[in-house]
């Protein structure tokens, strides 16, 4: 009898995979590393292999007197969710089940479902690359704005789409009776 004391369990060794663990929200970090204390201290590195906090830097641009300024923060992905590559075996799926802030596995029952390789990309992919921060841009569609530089200055415009992504607000301008598209930066436009 394993660790879970439990002989009619069905068998959880399935291989390696990644597994989605629930813990309280905010405590994210703190599972992450006391995991990863508990691993190295019962000598479970042949088992359990890696746990992940998937975060994103979320950038921020404001305005200010001198200027613009750029804020970077880092924000969780999923809050109270982690990562945890890992083959499943009763001692291992102990382990990690009775982490501290742990409230338990994703899956049915008290048998965890792997995240497959599709998805573990897809959740990697969301996850803090370089070329996927955000701008936030206080704007919406249909918002009036004045435009604050270029030879368009002074020039009220109205916002007709918004890339959060490159920091870039396309909007309608009056030229000669007609409304004609440009494309701006976020920090060059007030809302009115």
């Amino acid at each position: 009898m394993g660790i879970l004391g439990n002989n009619n369990r069905q068998k959880l060794d399935r291989g390696r995979n990644w597994y989605v663990v629930h813990t309280y929200s905010g405590y994210e970090d703190a599972v992450r590393r006391s995991l990863l204390h508990r691993i190295g201290s019962l000598g479970m590195e042949e088992i359990i292999f890696d746990v992940l906090v998937p975060t994103y830097t979320d950038v921020e641009m404001k305005k200010t007197k001198t200027g613009v300024e750029k804020k970077e923060t880092k924000k969780r992905l999923f809050p109270g969710y982690i990562l945890v590559d890992m083959i499943v075996t009763d001692e291992s799926w102990y382990i990690v089940r009775n982490t501290p802030h742990v409230t338990g596995f994703v899956g049915a029952g008290n048998t965890p479902v792997p995240v497959s390789p599709e998805e573990y990309e897809r959740l990697v992919g969301k996850s803090d690359a370089p070329n996927k921060e955000k701008f936030k841009i206080d704007l919406e569609e249909h918002d009036l704005v004045v435009v604050l530089e270029g030879p368009f200055a002074g020039h009220d415009a109205v916002v007709s789409e918004i890339d959060d992504e490159k920091g870039k607000v396309k909007v309608l301008i009056s030229v000669f009776g007609r409304e004609t598209p440009m494309e701006l930066d976020h920090d060059q436009l007030e809302k009115k």
